[in-house]
């Protein structure tokens, strides 16, 4: 009797689902556990891109289309979960940008954030709102929303980036814009180096007002950041879960260098071996120097990825990861930490707490 009733209640619902839904609307109860998960539900893999396997690929591109033509010569480097949708993670673009000897990637602007991360060669240069700074190894270099930003080359050498923008978070909030500069390039401006000297000496302008969105410094050189990272190795204890980490700031609000994206530069030393660390970022990892083996995800789903010089690797969303270095070893880290803070949902687990 119990189950006849069952059966003809279930039918009931059916039906009533169907009616409903022709208005546009579904019921809650149906899909409640879906929606409201106990923890994070996320599709992005753990997955590696190694450098050396892309770079000749990257460079044919090069022979097929060229800067202008393309307006930005990249190979969008998508995570496996995501096929087609220019994702790395489920917030964040990643890919490998080309530019080759008297090019030009012509001027324009859009909503979304990006960085830069330059990974081989040197000659090449990009120019924001008119001021030029010279791209060499590790260089990371700030491109804000709506600036007007063109790239150049006048060296005699292939040169390539790492692409990092925040367009799947912009995308799905509704907000990408684009524009195209009418002519090729973007007048010049200040003179080259003038944000970083006017701004990265520990002074700013009298009366300045920040806009509390990204940092005046659009163009932290390598060099400085890892000497820094050196100078503070001898003296500092090493986080279990990070070695040396160091984040990249706006130096006139103390806050991240970019509204939407977070940046960091961290040191392994030589057999160090972090502890398992899970958090709500999204974290796409480069290396710049030295090498080791990511360990990534549950321990009955754990991946393990060889890293090297250039490789880049992703660590999803609340999965938990540990990194080693089987030499001294420096990775640029970008990540949605900044976004998620901002919201009040930034969570972190250490060890297995």
């Amino acid at each position: 009797m119990d189950t006849a009733v069952d059966k003809d209640d279930q039918a009931r619902r059916q039906n009533y689902n169907d009616r409903i839904a022709k208005l546009g609307i579904s019921p809650l109860w149906d899909q409640y556990h879906d929606l409201l998960t106990l923890e994070p539900q996320i599709k992005t893999a753990p997955h590696i891109w190694v450098y050396a396997e892309l770079r000749d690929i990257l460079l044919e591109a090069g022979e097929l289309i060229s800067a202008k033509e393309a307006q930005r010569r990249v190979l969008m480097l998508e995570n496996p979960a995501f096929p087609g949708q220019a994702k790395a993670t489920d917030t964040l673009f990643t890919g490998l940008q080309l530019i080759l000897p008297g090019e030009v990637a012509p001027a324009h602007r859009h909503s979304p954030n990006a960085l830069r991360l330059i990974l081989e060669g040197e000659g090449a240069y990009t120019s924001v709102n008119g001021e030029k700074t010279m791209m060499k190894y590790g260089d990371y270099i700030i491109t804000p929303t709506w600036c007007w930003h063109d790239h150049g080359h006048q060296g005699s050498e292939p040169v390539v980036w790492q692409d990092i923008l925040d367009l799947p978070l912009v995308k799905s909030i509704g907000t990408v814009f684009y524009e195209p500069y009418p002519d090729e390039q973007f007048p010049a401006g200040p003179t080259p180096g003038d944000s970083l000297r006017r701004y990265g000496s520990n002074m700013l302008p009298a009366g300045l007002e920040p806009d509390n969105l990204n940092s005046p410094i659009f163009s932290y050189p390598y060099e400085k950041s890892r000497a820094t990272m050196d100078a503070l190795a001898g003296d500092s204890d090493l986080d279990p879960y990070h070695g040396l980490k160091m984040e990249f700031i706006d130096p006139t609000t103390g806050g991240p260098a970019m509204s939407s994206i977070s940046t960091f530069m961290q040191r392994l030393p030589k057999g160090f071996k972090t502890e398992r660390y899970q958090s709500t970022e999204g974290a796409i990892f480069t290396c710049l120097e030295g090498g080791g083996r990511a360990v990534i995800g549950g321990v009955d789903s754990a991946r393990t990825f060889e890293f090297t010089e250039k490789d880049i690797f992703v660590a999803p969303c609340w999965q938990p990861y540990s990194i080693e270095a089987d030499e001294d070893t420096y990775l640029f880290v970008g990540t949605d930490k900044t976004v998620q803070t901002k919201l009040g949902l930034w969570r972190e687990r250490r060890g297995n707490a």
